[in-house]
This record gives structure tokens, C-alpha cells and sequence, in this order.
């Protein structure tokens, strides 16, 4: 080394203040061969760094404080670059995965710590009941867990979510009030679809009722100094929210009379064929029933049963069908005076 480079180096204090980081860390990762000296004095032991070695040492220091393991760091630093970016995207979500179930406790532990406030939000007693009567339907009694209707808070809005695997229902709530800090609210809950009924009978005459949640396996509505208690299951419940986020581009487009299409699929034991060509607008085995029909036609088929128990659901003189490409996901039955409910059946087999 010639005596310009020689002036060049930092001593082991100085460049530890330019790094961010201890000398004692800097011998200590010199010893692990992450970050060696650009020069060691064969006699004293004495550690010189280059200036350019600063950009490692920050980048070292930033991945050891966020937590990532000194061999991964490794790999990271010296590694090809899609090794890296690999480590750094599985650590990131290992990262919020452990804090997301850490918080999760804490928010736990803080519901059931004396003092403490329950969760709450405020609806209207007669859409709870709505709602209610509208997704029950979806849920399987026979199942252990779809026996249940999920209950999820996200800011200022109540979602109900029932399925029994031929078909998904949907209901949004607006919250009158909320009262619940952000980030406390306990996360989804699961109602006995029997228990959510009876609850949703005992509402359905207030004005205002508060869904509170004040410790696990715990809930209750209270309406005035009436207090109905609510008891939660324990379960995952399936991950709707994939089904949804998966589903086929519309392309066929249906607003029919609710009432005669609930009629034409009366009496029907086997899959029923659904049509849409034209000016034939919409037949139901056979039945004509009147519709707008826009997109092409499209010959599907479902279980009447099925079927006929999502549009019974909707409100309102009509019914919207929406499908995406026949024969490769659900048909969406949504109301056409509301929105925020949604109903999802799958097709069947007609053995055609």
C-alpha cells in the first residue's frame, strides 16, 4: 500500500463513527468475516478501514436493526442479487407475520385487563335483522364450522360473511357509531347461525343496538339496559376473500323480475339450465322470465335449491346475475336495491 492509500484509512474509532456502529461490533464482524479491516497491522493488531467500506457497514447496520440473522445479512451483502431480494422479502414477511400475531396478544390481553374498555360499534337494529336473514341461509348446519356466520369490523363498516361450498354470502353494514380505538376491535368473529337469528328477532324492533366485544369467547348486544349475550366459536373460517379476489372478468349481465325467477325454479329436483340468447332474454328451464340481458348468450346450469335460496335473499322487485365465463366460477346474485349484499352459487353438471 503506498503512502496516499495509507493516509486514506480510517482508524477503527473514527470509522466507527462515520458506520454508525461500535468498535466492538466492528472487531466483532471482522471476526465473522462480514466486514473486514482494509488493513491490519501485522504487529499491534491495529484495524484500519477504507472509506469506501462505510456504504457495507450502513447497509449491515440497518439489516442487523431490523432484526435479520448476521447469515442472512451475509447472503444479502455477497450473495447474487435474486438471493438477496429473496432473504429480504421472506424476512420482511416473517416480520409482519410475528407482529401482526404479537399485537394481536397484546390487543388480547389489553380487552381483558381490568379497567379496560370494550370494543364497540353501533348499528341499526333492523338491518342487523336484515342482514342477519339474508346470509343465514348460506351457512351448513351439519358443518361444525359453516355452521357459523363470520363477523368482521373494519373501520366504519360490519361485514357478514355464511357459506355452505355451493355458495357464499356477502352482507356490508354501515356503523351507525363506532366506538372502538383503532387496531382494537378483536379481529373476525364466529356466531352460531342459530344464535346470530335469535339475536337478530331480539333487534330487529330497536333503533340502535351495540355490538360489544370485551374479552375472548365473549360478546354481547346491548340495546338500552336490554343485554342479549352472545356466545363465539373458536375456528378459521375459509379464506372468502381469495374466492372473491379470484373471480372471472363479467361478461353476461341479468336484471330479472325476483319473483318469477324465483317462481321458474320452484318444483325443479335436478340441475336447472339458466339461458341467456338475444331477444329470448332469460329462460329458466324452460320458463321464459322476464329480463335485460346484456353480453353474450350463455347457457349455464345450477342447483335449483341453491339457486332459488340466493334470489329468495335479495330485496326488491329485482335480481342482478352476473357471470364471467361459462362453466369456470360462480354466478354473483346481487340485489339490485342493495348493494352491499352479494351472494356467490356455483354451477353444476346438467349431464348434457
Amino acid at each position: 500500500m503506498d503512502e496516499d492509500q495509507d493516509e486514506m484509512l480510517l482508524g477503527i474509532g473514527a470509522f466507527a463513527r462515520l458506520a454508525g456502529l461500535s468498535p466492538s461490533a466492528l472487531r466483532f464482524y471482522d471476526d465473522c468475516g462480514v466486514l473486514p479491516p482494509a488493513e491490519v497491522d501485522a504487529v499491534t493488531g491495529y484495524r484500519r478501514y477504507a472509506p469506501g467500506q462505510a456504504e457495507r457497514a450502513v447497509l449491515l447496520r440497518r439489516l442487523r436493526g431490523a432484526g435479520l440473522p448476521l447469515v442472512e445479512a451475509a447472503v444479502v451483502l455477497d450473495g447474487p442479487a435474486e438471493r438477496g431480494r429473496a432473504v429480504l422479502e421472506e424476512w420482511q414477511r416473517r416480520t409482519r407475520e410475528e407482529a401482526r400475531a404479537a399485537g394481536a396478544v397484546f390487543a388480547e390481553v389489553l380487552r381483558e385487563w381490568p379497567g379496560a374498555v370494550p370494543a364497540r360499534v353501533v348499528l341499526g337494529g333492523a338491518e342487523l335483522a336484515g342482514a342477519v336473514r339474508q346470509v343465514v341461509p348460506a351457512t351448513d348446519p351439519g358443518h361444525p364450522l359453516l355452521r357459523c356466520v363470520l363477523v368482521e369490523v373494519a373501520g366504519e363498516e360490519v361485514r357478514l360473511v355464511a357459506t355452505d361450498r355451493y355458495r357464499l354470502s356477502v352482507r356490508t353494514l354501515r356503523t351507525l357509531r363506532a366506538r372502538t380505538a383503532p387496531g382494537a376491535w378483536p379481529g373476525p368473529l364466529l356466531v352460531e347461525a342459530v344464535e346470530l337469528r335469535e339475536v337478530a328477532e331480539w333487534a330487529r324492533g330497536a333503533g340502535e343496538v351495540v355490538l360489544e366485544v370485551s374479552g375472548a369467547g365473549r360478546a354481547r348486544v346491548r340495546e338500552g339496559e336490554r343485554v342479549r349475550e352472545v356466545s363465539l366459536m373458536e375456528g378459521e373460517f375459509p379464506a372468502y376473500r381469495l374466492v372473491l379476489e379470484g373471480l372471472e372478468p363479467v361478461r353476461h349481465r341479468v336484471i330479472a323480475d325476483r319473483v318469477a325467477l324465483r317462481a321458474a325454479l320452484e318444483g325443479d329436483t335436478g340441475p336447472v339450465v339458466v339461458r341467456t340468447a338475444g331477444e329470448e332474454g332469460l329462460t329458466v328451464g324452460g320458463v321464459r322470465v322476464p329480463a335485460l340481458v346484456t353480453g353474450p348468450g350463455v347457457r349455464v346450469a345450477f342447483d335449483p335449491v341453491v339457486l332459488a335460496g340466493a334470489v329468495e335473499s335479495a330485496v326488491g322487485p329485482d335480481v342482478l346475475l352476473e357471470l364471467g365465463e361459462p362453466g369456470r366460477g360462480p354466478v354473483l346474485v346481487r340485489s339490485a336495491d342493495q348493494g352491499s349484499f352479494t351472494t356467490l352459487v356455483m354451477p353444476v353438471r346438467d349431464g348434457s
